[in-house]
């Protein structure tokens, strides 16, 4: 993935997210103290899978980085180019890249290499069935 398709991900992402703002209200649906909680148990158990050895592609990690999409599309359903986009927003941005940090100092790497598996090999962007699209 070069940097023109790193571009493309990051307008992707911009682009998608001020789209689902415009329409949702600035994302009032969104439950945002219940997303906070289950993205803080999910860093907790991707900082464990990094710890135990886990490698971004292993299937464990892709069933978390599954929750981890299913969590953004409680938000929006992004793109392919818009998830990979995410990944790298949470590497250049400053704050972003400091609550990662605040889990692991190697989450927003481990996490980015994690979701670029998982678009490489998505077969297809829509939530899981059962996930709380609007909770």
């Amino acid at each position: 993935m070069g940097n023109s398709y790193e571009d493309v991900c990051r307008r992707a992402l911009a682009e998608e997210q001020a789209r689902s703002l415009a329409e949702t209200n600035d994302w009032e649906h969104v439950d945002r103290e219940r997303v906070h909680q289950d993205w803080d148990v999910l860093y907790r158990e991707v900082t464990a899978s990094l710890d135990g050895g886990s490698l971004p592609g292993d299937e464990q990690v892709q069933e978390l980085v599954r929750r981890h999409f299913d969590i953004i599309c409680r938000f929006y359903v992004p793109s392919r180019e818009a998830y990979v986009g995410m990944s790298l927003f949470y590497a250049e941005d400053e704050a972003m890249r400091a609550f990662h940090d605040s889990y692991h100092p190697r989450l927003v790497e481990f996490l980015g290499a994690a979701i670029k598996v998982f678009a490489e090999r998505g077969s297809g962007f829509a939530p899981s069935a059962g996930a709380e699209a609007s909770a």
